[in-house]
């Protein structure tokens, strides 16, 4: 497994790589691995000849405020789950080599930034599309997976790569959780033991959407107010939006059907924001897209 730093030492590897006709895989990542990761890994190497993994927590999308120097890093620890997977190089630069002195180029995509994350984080979509589209750049790949936990963000990335023409096909990895239901994130590692149940209000939350649904429940509003209540009957909680979506636009619905989404982000103790997503009706999530 090739360990490289050098935006240019990226491309001449991939330059190889493509001179022997091999298709390539792209799994962006901001490290410190979980099962999550490793599923998107595996999914990529179903669909490519050669993994790439990308390692990068990227400054620019996170804001003065947030937890850029919280977020937990162990490159050793990384790259020993690596080498267990099928991948066969990791690029993992610095802030210095992806944005040298006088850079000052963004990439924004509109309408799909303007709820959800976006809503309450509005420079953190500018600062994903711009590094994401700066890894597609460097690693040229035919193909690229993201998880589906970051709901919003995929259906962005999935926006730009149309409408600027990129020859990439973008692949969503369905939400890998653990053994109590929460999503797995680097960031649970924030998560202390006493926080543990009051971060499961998320995916209990889903599933009293899907149980309100089922039982005849049609109106968002209701929805949202009684999910809202039971995140907030955990200690520790503080909401930052519970919100029933279009999956296939990301556009706030008075009504849901099956293409709705329950989309959810909750801070911890003020200190660790959670997300998650449900489909209402989730064996239709694998025939959904949001673009």
């Amino acid at each position: 497994m090739e360990i490289l730093q050098r935006p240019d030492e990226m491309q001449q590897w991939v330059r190889g790589q493509r001179r022997s006709g091999a298709c390539i895989g792209l799994v962006p990542t901001m490290g410190f691995f979980h099962d999550g990761h490793l599923s998107l890994m595996r999914l990529a190497a179903q669909h490519a000849d050669t993994v790439v993994v990308s390692l990068f927590v990227n400054p620019t999308q996170f804001a003065p405020n947030e937890d850029l120097d919280r977020y937990p890093r162990d490159f050793e620890r990384d790259m020993l789950m690596l080498r267990r997977e099928q991948v066969a190089a990791v690029f993992a630069p610095t802030p210095e080599l992806m944005y040298p002195p006088g850079f000052q180029t963004e990439v924004r995509v509109q309408h799909l930034t303007k709820y959800l994350c976006g809503r309450t984080r509005p420079h953190h979509f500018a600062g994903v599309a711009t590094v994401v589209t700066k890894l597609f750049n460097i690693v040229q790949p035919d193909v690229a997976v993201f998880g589906e936990k970051d709901y919003q963000q995929l259906a962005i990335i999935r926006r730009f790569v149309t409408d600027l023409n990129l020859p990439i096909r973008i692949i969503g990895g369905p939400i890998v959780r653990e053994d109590d239901g929460l999503a797995m994130s680097s960031r649970n590692a924030n998560l202390d033991r006493s926080h543990r149940a009051s971060a499961l209000s998320l995916s209990t939350g889903i599933g009293l959407a899907r149980d309100l649904y089922c039982q005849g429940e049609r109106n968002a509003m209701a929805i949202a107010t009684a999910v809202q209540r039971h995140i907030l009957s955990f200690p520790h909680t503080s909401i930052d939006y519970v919100s029933l979506i279009d999956s296939r636009n990301l556009d706030l619905v008075e009504q849901v059907d099956v293409h709705t989404m329950l989309a959810l982000a909750v801070h911890i103790d003020g200190k660790v924001r959670l997300i998650d997503n449900g489909l209402l009706v989730p064996h239709s999530e694998s025939r959904i897209s949001a673009v």
